[in-house]
């Protein structure tokens, strides 16, 4: 594999900002860094609307597609290994995805670790998506259609609520998910240094989120890998997108084929040239139109 050259020059700017390492920062200024980098997801697609409402005591933005009467919904879950992200700094891609599939995108704020360790994350969005499941129509969405998704953490906590929620979801979204909190993987050592999430990294995300809480790293509760394949299987269809100079890379890979080998739908695409983070980067790296645009359209078959 051959590294992306927007990726390369990215990771370079990186470097020379003397950014530094996740690892040794407080949470604080880790959110703090992580949310300058929110303008390198671009402005997003024009929508009809994005408003703020409150879900089951969860604070969301709700972003509805232009020209669409009653949409179907996705439920975001945006990322940041359950310490840094936010909503707000996920806005451009749920505007891109809700044009791109033509739905109504409600992107979770959930409570982030260390003050919050799990399983508030979960909670949270699995609160939110019950009650878009039986809500929805409420607020003038179409809640037999709903999907969930995510990114990294996110795409941890999406895998979660689907398995959870199993039947009265049409689709999990999962971009380049967490789903092994226990880090035993190759890619985790293949590409621990040097792509932007790093090993170190995600060792100082796992500690913040189970910090106290005595949940192992492998239990199903936090792991969707370590789930049995009979509770698997009623998990929805899902799509799983991986980047190949990601240390969760080889993860991402067998949840897809765990889940499929449990008789979910499911369809792996792997970005070869791609890092952790890509797919939030869309000024600086072209790609990931494509990977925003091939999730859509997982999505708009999904709610077909």
């Amino acid at each position: 594999m051959t590294l992306d050259n927007s990726a390369a020059s990215f990771l370079q700017m990186l470097v020379d900002a003397g950014r530094p390492p996740l690892h040794e920062s407080a949470p604080v200024d880790a959110r703090a860094g992580y949310d300058a980098m929110a303008p390198f997801g671009g402005e997003g697609a024009d929508v009809d609307s994005v408003s703020e409402l409150t879900i089951d005591g969860v604070p969301c933005h709700v972003i509805r597609p232009n020209n669409v009467v009653k949409p179907p919904v996705l439920v975001w879950i945006h990322g940041g290994g359950w310490v840094i992200g936010s909503s707000e700094g996920s806005l451009a891609v749920c505007k891109d995805l809700a044009a791109s599939a033509g739905c109504a995108v409600i992107s979770v704020d959930y409570r982030l670790a260390p003050e919050h360790p799990a399983p508030a994350a979960l909670m949270d969005c699995a609160a939110v998506t019950r009650w878009v499941v039986e809500h929805g129509r409420e607020i003038g969405l179409d809640h037999s259609r709903v999907a969930v998704g995510g990114d990294s953490a996110g795409g941890n906590l999406a895998a979660l609520v689907a398995l959870e929620l199993g039947d009265a979801l049409c689709h999990q979204a999962l971009v380049y998910p967490v789903v092994d909190l226990t880090l035993s993987h190759p890619s985790i050592d293949e590409n621990a240094e040097g792509y932007l999430l790093t090993k170190a990294g995600m060792q100082w995300f796992v500690g913040h989120y189970l910090s106290g809480t005595g949940i192992s790293a492998g239990d199903a509760s936090v792991s969707p890998l370590a789930v049995a394949p009979e509770r698997m299987r009623k998990s929805a269809s899902a799509s799983v997108l991986i980047a190949g100079f990601d240390p969760l890379r080889d993860e991402g890979a067998a949840y897809a084929a765990a889940l499929a080998k449990a008789g979910v739908s499911c369809e792996l695409r792997t970005f070869p040239g791609q890092i952790h983070g890509f797919f939030s980067l869309r000024v600086l790296i072209p790609e990931a139109g494509d990977a925003i645009e091939w999730v859509a359209e997982r999505l708009s078959a999904a709610f077909a």
